[in-house]
């Protein structure tokens, strides 16, 4: 039995966003549910989060569930966050992900100040974040989110460049706090991200959220850690062929 404070309330907030009752995990396989509005994957798809020891998959009906559950009882659990292991058992489409799931508690917090970045804020519908994300590719945009967030803005600015790094949070249920954070590509490398995101990590703790990091590269995660997020799992969404 996990007793551990943080992935208990990682594991309410999942459950929150599935949308629907969970029951516990079966024997031998994940936990399989329709959830026609969860809030895991786009309409239509297979929305899988793996959190410790434990997969819950959402499904938009519940035929596509009884094919999920049929497909994927035999698969090992450790498996559930790869596209492979869903391409060997269903006719895979598209794939998201998967992603590493980290979070933060207020004890593991590492915050970072270099004496010699300023960080300043910005209301979250500056034009300069629009602007900063015109500088990185369409993947990256969407990557980061900067574009969505409900939380101020922490920023750094250069002379020459103008705005070069940023960070901010969305809010999701469960008073949880989704951190975004974009950097130029040309500012990379230098620990502006790690110094714009302690910023808003510290924002988001002092209002009592629980800060997310959700992240594919491996650059990103490494911010993360280095700011004592911890990983405790990954999000993987599949679409399935036939499925709108």
């Amino acid at each position: 039995m996990n007793d551990d404070p943080l992935m208990a309330r990682v594991r309410r907030l999942w459950e929150t966003l599935a949308g629907v009752p969970v029951p516990s995990a079966p024997d031998g396989g994940p936990v399989v549910v329709t959830a026609p509005a969860s809030a895991l994957y786009p309409p239509a798809w297979v929305g899988t989060v793996l959190l410790g020891g434990t997969a819950l998959v959402t499904a938009p009906t519940d035929a596509t569930a009884d094919e999920v559950r049929r497909a994927l009882k035999a698969v090992p659990t450790r498996e559930l966050a790869e596209p492979d292991a869903f391409r060997r058992e269903l006719p895979v489409a598209d794939v998201l992900g998967p992603a590493t799931l980290a979070y933060l508690s207020p004890d593991d917090f590492r915050p970072y100040e270099p004496p010699d970045v300023t960080v300043t804020t910005l209301p979250a519908d500056h034009p300069e974040l629009l602007r900063l994300l015109a500088t990185v590719s369409e993947e990256d945009a969407g990557e980061c989110g900067l574009d969505e967030i409900t939380s101020p803005a922490f920023v750094v600015r250069e002379d020459a460049a103008g705005l070069v790094a940023a960070a901010g949070y969305t809010d999701w249920p469960g008073e949880t706090a989704h951190l975004c954070v974009l950097t130029a590509p040309g500012a990379r490398g230098r620990g502006l991200a790690r110094a714009v995101a302690s910023a808003a990590t510290h924002h988001a703790l002092a209002a009592d959220r629980l800060p997310q990091w959700r992240a594919r590269p491996e650059a990103s995660r490494r911010v993360a850690r280095a700011l004592g997020y911890r990983e405790l799992g990954s999000q993987l969404s599949v679409r399935l062929h036939g499925h709108a």
